[in-house]
């Protein structure tokens, strides 16, 4: 019973994270009621997602001293802030506006930037909980928990689909959709600490241990030796773990860094922009007659593609963390720094990561080239659906056994400044390129050519991630 509510509350943590990936369902109406610009959408998502990573770091180091508890709660409250004000701002606002308001804009741009900050609380929380919790299968319990937050945005976005779109005009209700978020957030996220803060933290107790009060009273024992015996020599210099500093000086770090750097940036610039990416392309004319309203048809293609990204990072993740820890197994690093090798391993565990940036490599070269129409956008959803999930999946297994498990929470953070710098540059690349492109007087840009240049350049970017991937594999060839 004592494990059944502690992954019932990992799993609602992880389950209710992704409501701010549904965003490209509001972007159509927000373009067409409060006359957004590209530019204004693209900055909306961007600070919700930016605002996951700098203090991803202070996030990691406050569960790690701490536990998920707090964090749990702290999610609680700014998802209720963040949703709940975004509800608001949209219905103190005339829905016969001549012309955006640069006020009504910032508002809510910082209403989603607390629903992103909210978004990394829970995601940090229910990740590390399971990754601390169960050390033994940390592929299995991290990619699982990751797979639920990937099935977030699937299960929201068809929660707004069955029951929060208008029948008149097949749009979404944002204010009506927006406030359950809220409210459904609020209570989970509540639960969630209610729950946690019932177990103790790990890494906590082995700090205790390892404090010099307990120090200073094991060497005061008549038993204890004078000189510290081989076996004590070897733990301690297992035990030791980098320092931020320290782990900043290395290579490897910096490897893995510009590899997120351009992989997660690139996957989470689709992301925010699929809905105007649907929206720039003609509708499926061949298959049926080109209905009269264009946008409810783009609405209807744009949550089939939020709802195909998240169920490809969900079964992605179910699939990816077993497989990595049956085939790839790396050295686990205990609380105590004890390191051992639960079985040989086939590849190494960076092959994933090779494997992420090939596939987005040729994803990107059938986007910038091939794609011509609405019904072809899904191999664009699946490809950066497959390589995001991927990275995120092996990510932490990566870290624990590169720098150890005591400090994977602030490891995590520092590492997430990652795709915090890689994203708005992507983001706004495509926002750019899609605004000179765009003809005076036709509103949104429309073509191809609104993004083809964009991933032409992903297309480079991805290449030179597959080549920083290979480097990492050959550097820790047969150990991880």
């Amino acid at each position: 019973m004592s494990k059944l509510l502690l992954c019932s509350a990992i799993a609602l943590n992880a389950f209710c994270a992704g409501g701010i990936f549904t965003f490209p369902l509001m972007s159509p109406v927000l373009a067409s009621r409060m006359l957004l610009s590209q530019p204004q959408l693209t900055t909306i998502i961007l600070g919700a997602m930016m605002s996951q990573y700098p203090f991803a770091i202070f996030i990691g180091s406050l569960i790690d001293r701490h536990g998920p508890a707090p964090s749990s709660l702290i999610a609680a409250l700014l998802f209720a802030v963040g949703f709940g004000g975004f509800a608001f701002e949209i219905t103190s606002t005339p829905e016969d506006i001549a012309h955006a308001s640069r006020g009504s804009f910032y508002r809510l741009a910082l209403y989603f930037l607390l629903a992103g900050l909210g978004t990394v609380f829970a995601y940090c929380s229910c990740v590390l909980s399971s990754s601390v919790f169960f050390p033994n299968h940390i592929g299995f319990a991290s990619g699982s928990t990751m797979a639920l937050f990937g099935l977030s945005p699937f299960i929201c976005s068809v929660v707004a689909t069955r029951f929060f779109m208008d029948s008149s005009n097949g749009t979404l209700k944002i204010v009506s959709f927006t406030t359950f978020l809220a409210v459904v957030t609020l209570l989970v996220y509540t639960y969630g600490f209610l729950v946690l803060r019932r177990y103790t933290w790990p890494i906590r107790e082995i700090e205790e241990q390892d404090s010099p009060s307990t120090n200073c009273h094991d060497q005061v024992q008549e038993t204890t030796p004078l000189l510290p015996s081989e076996r004590t020599e070897s733990q301690a210099a297992q035990s030791s773990e980098p320092s931020a500093f320290q782990l900043l000086r290395k290579l490897d770090f910096w490897l893995l860094f510009v590899f997120c750097f351009l992989i997660l940036g690139a996957c989470e610039m689709v992301i925010s922009n699929i809905g105007s990416i649907v929206l720039s392309l003609p509708p499926i004319s061949v298959i049926r007659p080109i209905p009269n309203n264009l946008l409810t048809v783009a609405s209807s293609n744009t949550a089939f593609q939020v709802q195909l990204i998240s169920i490809v990072n969900t079964f992605t993740r179910f699939f990816v963390g077993p497989l990595a820890d049956f085939i790839s197994p790396v050295s686990i690093r205990d609380l105590t720094g004890v390191v051992s090798f639960p079985r040989k391993h086939f590849i190494s565990r960076f092959a994933f990561l090779s494997s992420a940036a090939l596939i987005l490599a040729l994803t990107f070269l059938w986007a910038s080239f091939l794609v011509q129409d609405q019904s072809q956008v899904w191999l664009l959803s699946l490809g950066t659906g497959l390589s995001y999930s991927t990275v995120f999946t092996v990510l932490p297994s990566l870290i624990s056994s590169l720098w150890g498990i005591r400090h994977l929470g602030r490891n995590f953070g520092i590492l997430m400044y990652a795709p915090f710098s890689g994203t708005p540059l992507f983001s706004y690349i495509y926002a750019l390129v899609s605004v000179a492109n765009t003809v005076n007087g036709e509103g949104s840009c429309q073509g191809r050519k609104c993004w083809s240049t964009t991933f032409a350049i992903g297309i480079a970017t991805s290449s030179i991630a597959l080549v920083f991937s290979f480097v990492l594999w050959k550097r820790w060839y047969s150990r991880i």
